[in-house]
């Protein structure tokens, strides 16, 4: 492992969450030369403030609502409340877990890792802890941090972002949820089955915005029904402190009153003064600009994951990651195509999707050239025994390809794999429908849907 002070790395990666260690893994595998900079724990956001410990949380409220609901399933079981110290040691558990595996690939893999905050010092250097590390391409991969908005100050007491909500020492007796995209809706579903009285507030019309218009109503009456309060189409204007706890005023004037405020508008890039424009990277926003192939404008400078004005999930960034290795390594790369990119919200009940929701659908090809269907959960055996409901939507262009698939109900997360196969793989009804999916699962409900769409329905469907 090259790692003097003379050393020229073939890649230098400044970060190391999910795309800084992916391109790391990939680049080592290909025979590149790789030093990784990170000022705090390898992983990321991903493995220790997002994707990994929030799932960890949803499982244990799926737990507790488990526990309550038991006497409907002839199961008698007792809930008699959360430990919040014990659901953070499981937490913390699969964290560390899958942190020593990483290290340990890591390392296996013969990548230099080099701990410090770095600084972009020329376009083929990093200056990290007293020490220039030089290389003949920069990976720039700094992720993001949970966004605010002017005149919001995140405390971390009472006005708190998912950072926050992720150790507090207490169950919440109430919480008022700012933003009703995924990260609030899946804290605003966990917070529900630890039992906090939950209010989410979202500006647009709609809980999770970037989905399918039809998923956004399915999970808000599944919301309703739990108890999930929400208020949307108004924006938030002000938040101040009150004896008990925190008021929240909206651009109409209605006002909210919780113990705490989960501020989870989003996350924004981590650009600023790390040198990124003094060197040339063009930045926008917060955002590093790049092409198809993850190229700045500065020849010998990449950028991926959060810090890129592409979708902000920890696979998107792993894909970009491996895209710039390969591409070092001298192998053919193709851009990603991000409709084509699974999503999931893994509140209860979740939120799958993958290619183009109706809307865009129409915008692209034509209103009279787009036909949807949809798929009710209540046929489905399996979903029956879970006692989920939902629906599978399928938008497909007239007489051609699948190019939409909307999903929501519990599980609905661990059928997307087969949905991204039929997008990306251009199917078109009649093909899936031919496929035998095994019974009884949620899976079937996918077959079922497509066998709907290609005009031979097995049951009646919506």
């Amino acid at each position: 492992m090259a790692n003097d002070a003379n050393t020229v790395f073939d890649l230098v990666i400044l970060g190391g969450g999910s795309g800084g260690y992916a391109a790391a893994l990939r680049g080592a595998q290909l025979g590149l030369d790789v030093a990784l900079i990170e000022k705090g724990k390898l992983g990321g956001t991903c493995l220790h403030n997002g994707c990994i410990p929030t799932k960890a949380l949803l499982h244990a409220g799926e737990i507790a609502d488990q526990a309550r609901e038991s006497e409907q399933f002839g199961v008698k079981a007792t809930f008699e409340g959360i430990d919040i110290q014990a659901v953070h040691a499981y937490k913390d558990g699969v964290v560390s877990g899958l942190f020593k595996g990483l290290t340990g690939l890591l390392a296996s893999r013969k990548v230099t890792i080099i701990e410090g905050e770095g600084k972009l010092s020329s376009p083929t250097s990093v200056d990290v802890a007293g020490r220039r590390v030089e290389g003949r391409h920069i990976l720039l991969a700094t992720g993001s941090v949970p966004r605010s908005l002017p005149g919001l100050e995140i405390d971390g007491d009472r006005i708190i972002s998912s950072d926050h909500a992720l150790t507090l020492d207490r169950v919440p007796k109430s919480a008022i949820v700012l933003g009703g995209g995924v990260i609030g809706v899946e804290f605003a579903s966990a917070w529900k089955s630890f039992g906090t009285e939950v209010t989410v507030i979202e500006g647009l019309k709609h809980l999770v915005p970037a989905e399918d218009e039809s998923s956004s109503k399915l999970l808000e009456r599944a919301f309703r029904k739990r108890g999930i309060k929400f208020n949307l189409g108004t924006f938030f204007e002000k938040a101040e402190y009150t004896d008990t706890g925190v008021k929240v005023t909206l651009a109409d004037g209605k006002t909210f009153e919780a113990e705490v405020l989960l501020v989870a508008i989003g996350r924004g890039p981590v650009s600023q003064g790390l040198g990124y424009e003094e060197q040339g990277v063009t930045v926008d926003r917060g955002f590093v600009q790049v092409d198809g192939e993850m190229r700045t404008g500065v020849p010998t400078i990449s950028a991926v994951g959060d810090l890129v004005p592409t979708l902000q999930l920890a696979h998107v960034g792993f894909a970009e990651g491996i895209l710039v290795a390969e591409r070092l390594a001298g192998l053919p790369v193709v851009p990603i195509d991000y409709d084509g990119v699974p999503r999931v919200t893994y509140c209860h009940p979740e939120v799958a999707s993958v290619g183009l929701t109706e809307a865009k659908a129409k915008e692209k090809y034509g209103d009279d050239q787009v036909v949807s269907l949809k798929y009710n959960l209540g046929g489905n055996g399996k979903s029956k025994i879970l006692k989920t409901a939902g629906e599978i939507k399928l938008v497909q262009v007239k007489d051609g390809a699948v190019v939409g698939v909307h999903m929501v109900g519990d599980r609905m997360g661990e059928q997307i794999g087969e949905a991204q196969l039929i997008y990306n793989w251009e199917a078109l009804p009649a093909e899936v429908a031919q496929l035998i999916h095994a019974h009884p699962t949620q899976n079937e409900a996918l077959g079922e849907a497509h066998l709907a769409l290609a005009g031979k329905p097995l049951h009646a469907h919506d």
